[in-house]
């Protein structure tokens, strides 16, 4: 028997969900296919923020606040925990203070919601953050967080609830001839077919993965036990090192004294990609990462020694009442260099979207809105 749907989405990951969302919510019957039980790659293994102050203003920008409003409603929709917390990006050094003071001037004032904040403003906003040193900090109101774990094992029965979007779990898609998508145990007909699979899409189109440019990078990541005295640590926090990847701060003069210091200081920054993001999840755990590896064979073994790294740097610039480690992990993402997402068509009547990077979670819900418009209108 050959079941019929107008929409295929492969992968049940924030791409897949998001692609889903956008295709119900236009009236289209659609069918989910994830081959695990429950998705547990990259859009598990985050942070879970949805994060707008690294981009510049213009179409990504404008894609991650779409995405924010998206997320907004759904996370009230479907029962989803979801903090509005902001970010704070803390200065000890003169040269970090430069910079944020500079981006404030001359790009944060006319984009609004972002604020300089003095030392004594700084602590008022997070505790935790070391007063020793302190230089003050850039506050940005955009900034918020979901518990990713949750997220996205609870979106699927919502689309299905909400939406009347088919879900078939525990089947690997094992062949698409469009208009034929042929799985473990069924086989469908389509009328168009996304998909949204992460690093594993070459599997299903190797050519197109061949031409795409897409690299995997490897991340390690940690958590923390949950903090004790429901301590909470505000907003979530980034520093130094984090500022000198963003294209927002490209523009920044003062950056390239920043960048010479943290290269000289700690040149692990540049070798090992390492950013230091904090968030925290309702519970009480920190999560904290992370490195950046980038090579197609993904190494199996996770290094501590770069866990070391990362919490030595925290403790540069955060206090912590514990830094007692319950879970470390590596994520995989499809990566591409100078581009903000893959976007392909194999073949008629298939999309083929990857390549997000570390913005997943941040700009898939905008994102499948501009797909969906443009392939199905």
């Amino acid at each position: 028997m050959i079941r019929q749907t107008q929409v295929a989405v492969v992968g049940a990951g924030i791409v897949g969900l998001a692609h889903a969302l956008a295709a119900a919510r236009k009236g289209y019957s659609v069918t989910l296919f994830e081959r695990n039980a429950r998705a547990v790659g990259a859009s598990v293994r985050n942070f879970g923020m949805i994060w707008a102050i690294g981009k510049p203003p213009g179409k990504i920008r404008d894609r991650v606040l779409r995405s924010r409003e998206i997320w907004i409603e759904i996370a009230h929709q479907a029962g989803l925990w979801l903090d509005q917390n902001g970010s704070l990006h803390v200065a000890h050094h003169q040269d970090e203070i430069d910079v944020l003071t500079e981006f404030y001037e001359t790009l944060g004032k006319a984009i609004g919601g972002y604020a300089l904040l003095s030392p004594e403003q700084t602590l008022e906003r997070s505790g935790v953050v070391k007063a020793q040193g302190l230089r003050g900090a850039l506050w940005s109101e955009t900034e918020m967080l979901v518990n990713p774990m949750e997220a996205i094992a609870r979106l699927p029965q919502f689309l299905a609830e909400r939406y009347g979007v088919t879900l078939r779990f525990d089947q690997t898609v094992r062949a698409i001839d469009y208009p034929t998508l042929v799985t473990t145990d069924e086989t469908w007909r389509c009328e168009h077919i996304f998909v949204c699979t992460g690093v594993d899409f070459e599997t299903l189109f190797p050519e197109a993965y061949r031409d795409s440019g897409i690299v995997r990078a490897k991340l390690q990541m940690l958590r923390t036990i949950p903090q004790p005295a429901n301590t909470r640590i505000g907003p979530s926090l980034a520093n130094g090192p984090l500022m000198t990847g963003y294209l927002s701060f490209a523009h920044c003069t003062s950056l390239k004294a920043l960048k010479a210091r943290i290269n000289h200081e700690m040149p692990e920054v540049e070798q090992h990609g390492m950013t230091v993001y904090m968030s925290q999840l309702p519970t009480g755990e920190v999560t904290i990462g992370d490195t950046h590896v980038y090579d197609n064979t993904v190494d199996p073994f996770d290094r501590e020694d770069l866990n070391q790294m990362m919490l030595n740097h925290v403790e540069r610039y955060v206090q912590l009442p514990t830094l007692a480690i319950a879970q470390r992990w590596h994520g995989v993402y499809a990566k591409r260099f100078n581009a903000s997402e893959l976007i392909v068509k194999p073949v008629d009547g298939v999309t083929v979207v990857n390549g997000l990077g570390g913005g997943g979670m941040s700009q898939s819900f905008g994102l499948a809105e501009e797909v969906i418009a443009k392939m199905l209108f």
